[in-house]
């Protein structure tokens, strides 16, 4: 799984959060290149629920 895919199945719109805060886009994508996506997962639980509320991916 890639971070785009990771991204998706979270339910955040991966090019409005790289768009408005890519600085946070590009650590998350580095350290998620670093580790396991469950690991990744349990480190930023609390700060994927604040990115999806505020870039929640509409299907």
């Amino acid at each position: 799984m890639d971070f785009e895919e990771f991204l998706k199945n979270k339910k955040i719109d991966e090019n409005l959060f790289k768009e408005k805060e890519h600085a946070r886009w590009q650590e998350w994508k580095t350290l998620f290149e670093q580790m396991h996506p469950n690991s990744f997962t349990a480190q930023k639980k609390f700060l994927i629920n604040d990115i999806r509320r505020k870039y929640l991916l509409k299907e």
